[in-house]
């Protein structure tokens, strides 16, 4: 039984992992894509509308 319990958690670990692994690939895959077509247009970044300034600027890596 504790052979189980100690498989179940492993598995569960794996699974966790495996799910961070795949979010982030897919983020990374984002990332690179928007660079590719920013420099086919030649574009230096994307633009973005502050809500509370109404001011545009430079949209940020985080965002």
């Amino acid at each position: 039984m504790p052979q189980i319990i100690l498989l179940l958690i492993i598995a569960f670990i794996a699974w966790i992992g495996y799910r961070k692994f795949i979010s982030d690939a897919e983020k990374l895959t984002r990332q690179r894509e928007q660079l590719r077509r920013q420099r086919e247009t030649g574009a230096n970044g994307t633009l973005i509308k502050d809500p509370k300034t109404g001011e545009y600027r430079l949209k940020r890596e985080d965002e």
